[in-house]
């Protein structure tokens, strides 16, 4: 008999959505979808035209997720018009799983408990990569393909290569995943299409699940088509824990969704936590990334707290705890916007908002807002932003003169602080 062939985590579920007892890289299959994600920036307003070309429906209401978090809360009439029409195509179809500014979709799909260890999920969005943080697979796609996935249910794609990249140690003070994506933009580049990002080691383990979301996250920065991190207790107990949300925790299969000793790989690196400093990524690109040090002493106006990478309750605690009896620099500015209700809730009870508001930042409204300069705390020509967001590309946040420099929430917030690119150790010892 035939030994099965050993198969990357990937492999594994790219196999059982298509149907076959394995795959290998380059091959071309079609994966049944389980389940969905739509925002109102890429979902409705562009599949409801297509859905009305075509004269059909949705494949199934219940494994599809809508939610608006990219033009909330409307600032002007067409994005009034574009909510409006997000909601009605929830009506229409009998969209349940309809998250109406409640936070931006990626948190809302952990925070909900809708994904599982083995899923293979789509979303309309490049950084719905963020969802392997459970254990699953899910890429982004565009909204043409996502009208494909609305309509049938399923997918092609051609199976990707699996680049397996370890942590191992603990991360010295003010160190964070933001850091470490900086990192291996710098250091594994930009250009990894048609390959998923598997992330392992001991320091992955320890991470929280919503700092391994910022590694599958940023997985789109790295070119790559997802990033994935293998389920554990810690994944099932997140699942448990947010079952009281509709979750599934109950389904959650640790053993199942492993990699297999032994599966081909395009490639490995191995890391040291204990060696990473804090990093900053200069414009126009987070592949411009080095040491703090090598910015420290840079003029910003503003510092933007946001982004499904940036405002978690672990990101806005990290900012009070360098803000807690300090005051942002005179002539600075500091911007946050929670990345969901549910996060602003939690910080308002611990006293991470009292201590935010003290320091004089101001609390913007929840969503993705001037990450992708559709709301509030956008750039004027030749501004200087240090930002906890994914990205800074030019004219990312507002003009194309504008520079964004990127950094962990622990980094942004020491520089509203000095007015300046700070190295935050010198505020946590």
């Amino acid at each position: 008999m035939t030994e099965p062939l050993a198969q990357t985590l990937a492999q594994k579920i790219i196999a059982r959505a298509s149907g076959t007892a394995s795959v290998a890289p380059g091959e071309i299959v079609t994966c049944a979808v389980d389940l969905a994600l739509l925002l109102d920036s890429g979902g409705p307003r562009r599949i409801w035209p297509r859905l009305k070309e075509l004269g059909t429906g949705v494949w199934d209401p219940e494994k599809i997720v809508l939610a608006t978090d990219h033009f909330t809360p409307a600032v002007d009439a067409q994005s009034a018009a574009i909510l409006k029409l997000t909601r009605e195509f929830a009506d229409a179809f009998g969209i349940k799983r309809f998250y109406d500014m409640q936070g931006i979709g990626h948190v809302l799909l952990a925070e909900k408990g809708l994904l599982r260890p083995g899923m293979f999920a789509c979303g309309g969005d490049s950084h719905s990569s963020m969802g392997g943080a459970f254990g699953c697979l899910m890429m982004g796609f565009g909204a043409i393909e996502m009208t494909g996935v609305v309509v049938t249910g399923e997918i092609w794609l051609q199976v990707p290569e699996t680049i397996r990249v370890g942590w191992h140690g603990e991360f010295a003070s003010g160190v964070m995943a933001k850091d470490v994506m900086l990192k291996l933009c710098r250091e594994l580049g930009m250009q990894n299409a048609n390959r998923v990002i598997e992330f392992h080691g001991d320091t992955v383990s320890a991470m929280s699940m919503g700092e391994r979301g910022v590694l599958c996250n940023m997985s789109a920065e790295l070119g790559a088509e997802t990033g994935v991190v293998a389920a554990d207790e810690k994944t099932a107990a997140a699942l448990a824990l947010a079952s009281g949300q509709g979750g599934t925790g109950a389904e959650c299969d640790v053993a199942a969704w492993q990699s297999d000793h032994g599966a081909q790989v395009a490639a490995t690196y191995e890391f040291s936590a204990p060696d990473l400093l804090p990093q900053v990524a200069a414009p126009h690109s987070p592949a411009n990334s080095a040491d703090v040090d090598v910015f420290e002493g840079k003029h910003i106006d503003q510092a933007y707290i946001g982004a499904c990478v940036g405002a978690k309750l672990e990101d806005l605690r990290s900012v009070a705890e360098i803000l807690k009896g300090r005051r942002i620099a005179s002539g600075t500015r500091l911007l946050i916007a929670p990345a969901s209700q549910a996060v602003l809730q939690a910080a308002t009870a611990d006293g991470s908002i009292q201590a935010i508001a003290d320091a004089g930042a101001y609390l913007l409204p929840i969503g993705c807002g001037a990450c992708a300069a559709l709301g509030a705390g956008i750039l004027a020509e030749h501004e200087v932003c240090i930002s906890s967001t994914n990205r800074n590309f030019q004219g990312r946040m507002g003009a194309n003169s504008a520079e964004v420099y990127l950094a962990s929430p622990y980094t942004v917030a020491a520089s509203a602080v000095a007015g300046r690119i700070a190295d935050p150790r010198e505020l946590l010892q």
